[in-house]
């Protein structure tokens, strides 16, 4: 419960950033006439719903293992990691395609309205803002060990890079003259890309999970190798690996000596289990398979 209220926390304090932002983002963008602050409105406003959605699902991925749920609830929880690369790329798409309209109105002689300075500090002030709430979420992350929270941490990221390339912009717009208020919508290309990539690379995380991907090679080779380590145990193999929300789930065979008894057979693969849990945390779920080694 103590990870939950933690990870309730970090959440809260990243969407009531995120309500202040929007606030301001959309105010600035729309009295300052600006489409890139109003696409980084946009943007702020997809982190405040996925702030929703990380409460609602990690609340769910904390409830003990049920009849219906044998291995606990932990998928909901990449699930929500999914849900919020859907909500990113959904808001790229936008964001893309109004720039590109734009960008081709002032191309066929269209004029565009040059950005005011309001829209210039809502960008300076969510670089600030985002980039000190990104490390405070991706500090948490780590130490909770939670995909959700990290995945906001990166949309808290985005956040604040993307209000980098909305600044520039802005700020090119109003500094070099009308001629030059193209760089607006330009900017606004830019950030609907970079989100458009973080959303993939989130996307590509969480159905993995989902679609039960296993662990990678490092880790797997690291789990067979602390398998090895514990006296008696030889040639762990036929290793199936997989995450359930934050934790690992982990199945092997191991070769034992055949003369042992079944008690001694036990009280090793128990301890195997124990290596394995202390290194992967206590929720890490582990099947162990023991096989009579061959007399030579």
């Amino acid at each position: 419960m103590e990870r939950n209220k933690e990870i309730y926390r970090v959440t809260l304090v990243g969407g009531a950033v995120n309500v202040v932002l929007l606030v301001f983002k959309f105010v600035a963008g729309i009295l300052g006439n600006s489409a890139a602050m109003v696409a980084d409105a946009v943007h702020s406003l997809s982190d405040f719903v996925t702030d929703v959605i990380v409460l609602i699902f990690v609340r769910i991925s904390s409830k003990p293992q049920d009849k219906d749920h044998e291995y606990g609830h932990g998928k909901y929880e990449t699930l929500a990691l999914t849900i919020i690369g859907i909500a990113l790329l959904a808001v790229a798409v936008g964001i893309i395609y109004s720039g590109i309209l734009k960008i081709s109105l002032w191309a066929s002689g269209g004029i565009l309205e040059a950005p005011g300075m309001l829209a210039l500090w809502a960008a300076l002030l969510s670089i600030v803002l985002k980039e000190a709430v990104y490390h405070y979420s991706m500090v948490k992350a780590r130490q909770l060990q939670s995909q959700a929270v990290e995945a906001n941490a990166w949309h808290h990221r985005s956040d604040a890079l993307s209000s980098v390339g909305t600044a520039v912009g802005i700020g090119g717009a109003i500094f070099l003259g009308e001629r030059w208020a193209v760089l607006d919508p330009i900017a606004s290309l830019i950030v609907g890309t970079f989100i458009a990539k973080v959303s993939i690379d989130l996307l590509r995380n969480g159905i993995g999970d989902l679609m039960e991907h296993s662990l990678p090679d490092e880790v797997e080779a690291e789990i067979l190798q602390l398998a090895a380590s514990v006296a008696g145990v030889e040639q762990p193999h036929d290793l199936h690996t997989r995450r359930i929300g934050n934790h690992y789930a982990i199945e092997l065979h191991l070769l034992m000596d055949g003369d042992l008894s079944l008690r001694e057979a036990h009280d090793k693969a128990s301890e195997v289990e124990d290596v394995l849990r202390r290194h992967y945390g206590p929720d890490t779920h582990i099947a162990v398979h023991v096989e009579p080694k061959a007399n030579t």
